[in-house]
């Protein structure tokens, strides 16, 4: 059977890369499908077939197999293909099957690369400043073969906790190391296993929360779909060292892939004893089970994931009681989301002390990021702690496009903070962004340019939050939807001085009062731009005019007379008529029936068309 067939692929064991001169492996990551890597797959199984390179024989003294690996971080240049020849790697981007016949033949039978599709330098920067730890093995491993995961040591972590350690130990290697929780809270998981353990009761549960509700943030899909096992393994230690029996990975039904690749996992899993009775012969058992959410962000939140774990309605509950002692049908139950269990086994392998010479002291190891917005590079990253957002924007992300100036990076998701250009040499890490107003959050990092208005920016997520809200406690539910009313009408320049009086002292009402981190974050947008961006809130109000020109109500559309060529595509364009002029004359805009739209500014190949 030829390596990278289908049926080979479906089985998951027979190709190994050291079974073949040539490894050729192509992303599979959501970026990677969208883009076509399954068709690409398929005209590299087709090119194999008609070559005969499947097997090496004198006349072709090579043979080739088909590697799927997860995201490989750079999304924006999907698909990414990486032709291995021995130590030898060269990458190929923006791949599309009507490329592989010449790869084919003229890199790999003819050996030289085909030099106008490979990546460039940008490329090779984007990685070399970052320091991959955990995202090194989504481009490595088959999601869908547990023996690519043997090969990077998979599981060795696991066996040496379980066989070589008490669960006592586990915890202290876990404490020593001080991986915090990459959920967002940034809480000691050592500190939280401890806990846990200590809970009286027999019976007490394992729960990863996968449920990444944050715009724009992939990370924890990532590793899902691009290295399950990782995380399983992880649970394993965790299970082991907490004492629970049974864990459950609840993540968002929207995430197919992700739920797809988990459940084959498992059943690998469970096939080599990984999962089960008598792990390693240690005598430590441990199950995991699938929960799908139905997407509500609020699900997030501890005590709310485990009411929808419970079949119930996803409401968060006062605290304490803390979920280590009373959490799932109210057992003991440690909580961690599936980047601090990815963490785990590596650490046990490596060492507390090791972990800790990555990133800073207080936020020791490594944080994953999807890096979206006005950027040249977006994608998936994976930086040391402490790194400053300047040099992740500007090395890694490659700077703002088009020559427009960075302006903001928003992190921590909807309830984060902006961040102004001036403060760009922050280091990332949770103090110092808690110290400007932002959280680290689950890492997703938005990055914005001149045309962003903040205004709008802490609208549009403020919207989320309040669409987000179960509604259980007044300073969020209403809170929300007061402080989206008063954002609106200050773009809309209906705003007044009072309404800033009152978006900060509803942002710190809600930052005391709410019953759980939704509630008592969602103000972070519009604190940190008040904070940083005040007088884009008092254009709005005392101008009436929008700075970045993005607020509907408070731009005006005209036309360049000198500019102006009279070919009547805007003309023709606006959906509301309101552009009058004959055909190679200067047009007119009548502002009284322009909505605004901005359709003639995108059909305009002149430049004559503008925003004041």
């Amino acid at each position: 059977m030829a390596p990278g067939t289908a049926a080979q692929r479906e089985s998951g064991r027979t190709f190994r890369p050291e079974n073949v001169d040539v490894v050729i492996r192509v992303c599979v990551g959501p970026g990677g499908i969208a883009a076509g890597a399954m068709d690409v797959i398929a005209a590299f199984e087709a090119e194999i077939e008609r070559h005969g390179l499947h097997t090496a024989v004198e006349e072709r003294p090579c043979s080739c197999g088909i590697l799927k690996v997860g995201c490989k971080g750079l999304c924006a240049r999907d698909v990414l293909v990486d032709i291995m020849q021995g130590d030898h790697i060269v990458t190929y981007q923006y791949v599309k099957p009507a490329m592989v016949p010449t790869i084919i033949e003229q890199h790999i039978l003819g050996g030289e690369p085909v030099e106008k599709w490979r990546t460039d330098d940008d490329y090779d920067h984007f990685h070399r400043r970052q320091e991959k730890i955990l995202l090194k093995q989504c481009g490595v491993v088959d999601p869908e073969n547990i023996g690519t995961y043997f090969e990077v040591g998979g599981y060795k972590g696991a066996r040496e906790a379980l066989l070589q350690h008490t669960p006592e130990e586990v915890i202290d290697i876990v404490t020593r190391s001080q991986l915090r929780g990459r959920g967002g809270a940034g809480f000691p998981a050592g500190v939280k296993w401890a806990a846990t353990r200590r809970a009286r009761g027999n019976l007490k549960y394992l729960i990863c929360n996968a449920d990444e509700g944050d715009p724009g943030a992939f990370m924890d899909r990532a590793l899902l779909e691009g290295s399950p096992h990782s995380v399983i393994e992880g649970m394993v230690i965790a299970g082991y060292a907490i004492g629970a029996v049974q864990g459950y990975i609840y993540v968002r039904a929207e995430y197919p892939l992700a739920v797809k690749r988990l459940r084959h996992a498992f059943a690998e899993a469970y096939e080599h004893g990984l999962l089960g009775k008598n792990i390693f012969g240690s005598g430590a058992d441990f199950d995991l089970e699938i929960r799908l959410g139905a997407g509500a962000f609020v699900c997030g939140e501890a005590t709310a994931l485990i009411s929808s774990c419970e079949d119930r309605i996803g409401t968060p509950r006062v605290k304490p009681p803390r979920t280590a002692a009373s959490g799932l049908w109210g057992r003991p139950t440690n909580i961690n989301n599936v980047e601090t269990f990815a963490n785990v086994p590596i650490i046990i392998r490596r060492g507390a002390e090791w972990y800790r010479s990555i990133g800073t002291e207080a936020s020791p190891g490594t944080k994953l990021f999807s890096l979206v917005g006005k950027v040249k590079n977006t994608g998936l990253i994976e930086v040391p702690m402490g790194m400053t957002l300047r040099e992740i924007v500007e090395e890694i992300g490659g700077g703002v496009p088009d020559g427009k100036t960075l302006k903001a990076v928003q992190t921590g998701g909807p309830s984060g903070g902006c961040i102004p250009l001036e403060l760009m040499d922050t280091p990332v890490d949770f103090e110092h962004l808690q110290a400007l107003g932002s959280i680290m959050g689950s890492g997703g990092m938005v990055v914005m340019d001149e045309d962003s208005c903040m205004v709008d920016v802490a609208r549009y997520f403020l919207e989320f939050c309040r669409d987000e809200s179960c509604g259980q406690c007044t300073p969020c539910r209403d809170g929300t939807r007061v402080m989206v009313r008063l954002l609106e009408d200050i773009c809309a320049g209906r705003g007044t001085p009072e309404h800033l009086e009152r978006l900060e002292a509803l942002g710190k009402a809600m930052e005391a009062g709410s019953l759980c981190g939704l509630g008592e974050s969602a103000p972070n947008p519009v604190l940190s731009t008040l904070r940083y961006f005040r007088d884009e809130y008092e254009a709005h109000i005392y101008e009436k005019r929008c700075p970045a020109k993005v607020c509907k109500e408070l731009i005006t559309f005209c036309i360049d007379e000198e500019k102006c060529t009279g070919c009547v595509v805007c003309k023709r364009a606006c959906p509301h008529e309101a552009i009058s002029g004959e055909k190679k004359q200067l047009h007119v805009i009548d502002q009284d029936a322009c909505v605004r739209c901005g359709i003639c500014l995108d059909v305009c190949r002149f430049d004559a068309v503008y925003k004041e």
